[in-house]
């Protein structure tokens, strides 16, 4: 019997996939722990230029695994989400399948998902007329707010927006921070702040608008999950929508602290887990209609830490879910991976079996 391959798409240049192999990518934990377990991997370098070469090649493959971001460089995936739906129609699993992304990995499910534990004030605004009716009333009645755009990364799109109070005649102003690294607070009318966000609204577009979160200087809890199960977490004390030191916003003191990895025994982190692995996944799962065979294979939740609560413990508000390309990873991740791969790979085996994101595809986690 030939030995199960999969295909490690990640975005590049012609000359990257010519030159990629199992080891000189950041994907080589991962390539190792597939190899480990019997599994062949090949590196798929895909570019809109040779789109369909890579189509071509993802179909000889048992499955598929994906690292490509929403936005890079001003360009999206519009034309690798297509190839991605073909493929997992003709035999080949994809993970994540993009109609899964499409539930999970936009901001969207922030709104989607604010009656769970990990909710908070959230409203979603799904037209420029609906934003433009609505916002200026939210920000005047419940303090500073956070916009974000319902597809991005690297802080694109995500906003902290705080009313200054106008003098008497004056139209209303904001003072906006955007969360890209860089970036320094900005006065103006809030009437030019809103236009600004009017090209979020672009077909599919929305904006979701959450509470600030005064303990973000606290930092961030990535919480790193393999399926429905926790794989580690990443605690980073970050920079973004906190207003630069007076040294300036390109200073080492503006500079994000490093992500500080944990295994997923990692005791500060336990309640978050049971949370996470008893609560919340599951029932973010029947809300959005995934069931456990479609999760990704790795997807990661970030919170912030919300109020504490009157015995002094501390509450989590998510922030973003990131399904698209989750790098880096706890190095317990890439043996979870694997393990993934193969459950994935034995239920595909079954000719009867076809995924979708539907699909009730069981893997015991």
């Amino acid at each position: 019997m030939a030995m199960p391959g999969v295909a490690v798409v990640w975005r590049g240049d012609r000359e990257g996939r010519r030159a990629a192999t199992s080891q000189n990518n950041r994907f080589h934990r991962v390539f190792e722990e597939l190899a480990a377990i019997g599994i062949h991997a090949e590196p798929a370098v895909f570019d809109e230029e040779f789109a369909d070469e890579v189509r071509d090649q993802l179909l000889r493959v048992d499955g598929v695994l994906v690292w490509v971001d929403p936005i890079h460089d001003g360009r999206t995936r519009a034309v690798l989400d297509p190839i991605l739906r073909d493929v997992a129609t003709r035999g080949p699993w994809v993970s994540a399948h993009p109609d899964v992304i499409l539930k999970m990995g936009v901001k969207q499910v922030l709104h989607r998902t604010k009656h769970l534990g990990w909710g908070t004030d959230t409203h979603l605004y799904g037209s420029y007329a609906a934003f433009r009716e609505a916002f200026p009333e939210q920000l005047r009645t419940a303090g500073p707010r956070v916009l974000k755009q319902n597809r991005g990364n690297g802080g694109q799109g995500v906003w902290k927006v705080e009313r200054i109070d106008p003098l008497p005649g004056a139209a209303a102003a904001v003072r906006v921070l955007h969360a890209r690294r860089g970036s320094v607070p900005e006065e103006l009318p809030l009437e030019d702040f809103m236009a600004r966000c009017e090209a979020y609204f672009a077909p599919g577009g929305c904006i979701v608008d959450q509470p600030f979160q005064p303990r973000l200087p606290d930092g961030m809890i990535r919480c790193y999950m393999g399926g429905d199960k926790v794989v580690g977490f990443g605690h980073q004390f970050i920079k973004a929508l906190i207003p630069p030191p007076p040294e300036g916003p390109d200073s080492e003191a503006a500079q994000p602290g490093p992500r500080i990895m944990h295994p997923a025994s990692a005791e500060p982190f336990q309640t978050l887990r049971i949370r996470m692995e008893a609560d919340w996944t599951p029932q973010m799962m029947a809300v959005l209609g995934i069931e456990p065979g479609s999760l990704p294979i790795i997807w990661d939740a970030d919170f912030l830490y919300g109020p504490r609560t009157a015995s002094g413990e501390d509450s989590y508000v998510l922030c973003e879910i990131n399904v698209s390309s989750v790098f880096a990873i706890p190095d317990q991740a890439p043996a979870e991976i694997a393990r993934l791969v193969a459950a994935r790979l034995s239920i595909s085996s079954n000719p009867s079996v076809r995924q979708s994101p539907g699909a009730a595809l069981t893997v015991n986690s």
